[in-house]
């Protein structure tokens, strides 16, 4: 009877799944197939012997991978980058929520809160080069900082330890607005009641914050928090390939930069191709390991 109930729903419905099938096909075509693509990390690919004709080495990619000075440091840059990333794009966003919560005039409010919001859309090819612009050695923060305090221009993208401050700052101040609507959100489905209980109890508005704001929203940022730990071997390939330079290799280089200088500009596929397996299978566990954290602390499940 239950599969007479389910055709019966599918000749009711069959127009809404015949629009998925665009996105299935692109799916297919854009994700699944490149995917053949990844043999290459076990060949000594050569382009003029295609897939099937040039030499297995197995794991040899993966070794050298492993042993090589510049790789593993790039793997160490990427865990740092994200892992600031992850920190202050959490902390930043939640504190500015909990400020913009309290203001009470809501035109205000809700320019602030757009004007923040405004730089997520912008790409980073544009704000790469406005940085570059801003942040040079004769940039107009440099001359500021030199004529109001007397400060030797900063090498800001010049120099590893002030790259990764750029990096950091800059991909924050892009991104809190984003984080903040999410944390607003949240902030809403707190219980009126529990702020009237603690009036009544003479709770100051910092106590207020302390003991019932922030607790509330606890979960979402656990949520939050586990979930983006998938994401810590994506430092941000967009943004620090529009800034980086030789120079700062040793600070700045992650591994979606290291694949793509060496398996491209050098042409060393194989190698190419093994660093990027390496980071996707070492996400996939990273993923995995997110949900189940924030199931077991959060109650958070998408089935």
């Amino acid at each position: 009877m239950n599969w007479y109930k389910n055709a019966w729903n599918f000749r009711q419905t069959w127009q809404l799944h015949a629009m998925l099938i665009p996105g299935i096909v692109l799916a297919v075509i854009f994700l699944y197939l490149p995917m053949f693509g990844l043999v290459i990390s076990f060949q000594d690919f050569k382009p003029w012997l295609g897939f099937f004709h040039s030499p297995w080495v197995g794991l040899d990619h993966f070794r050298l991978m492993l042993t090589r000075e510049d790789s593993v440091q790039v793997i160490r840059n990427t865990f740092i980058i994200a892992g600031l990333k992850i920190f202050f794009g959490l902390l930043v966003p939640l504190v500015f929520s909990l400020l913009l919560n309290e203001l009470r005039h809501m035109f205000v409010k809700r320019l602030v809160q757009t004007l923040v919001y405004l730089p997520h859309f912008m790409s980073w090819v544009i704000l790469g080069g406005i940085l570059i612009n801003l942040l040079g050695t004769n940039g107009p923060v440099n001359q500021l900082l030199s004529s109001l305090f007397g400060i030797e221009p900063l090498p800001f993208l010049m120099q590893g330890d002030w790259f990764r401050f750029t990096v950091v700052v800059s991909d924050v101040w892009k991104e809190f607005g984003f984080g903040t609507i999410l944390f607003l959100a949240a902030l809403t489905a707190v219980n009126p009641s529990l702020y009237e209980a603690a009036e009544v109890d003479g709770a100051s508005r910092w106590q207020q914050t302390w003991s019932v704001t922030i607790p509330s929203i606890i979960p979402i940022v656990i949520v939050l928090g586990t979930l983006s730990l998938g994401s810590i071997l994506n430092a941000g390939f967009d943004q620090i390939f529009n800034l980086y330079n030789a120079l700062v290799y040793d600070k700045g280089d992650i591994i979606d930069t290291f694949a793509y200088r060496v398996g491209l500009l050098k042409t060393q596929f194989s190698f190419g191709a093994a660093v990027g397996m390496f980071k996707a299978v070492i996400s996939l566990v990273l993923i995995v390991t997110a949900y189940r954290m924030a199931y077991k602390f959060a109650n958070y499940r998408i089935f």
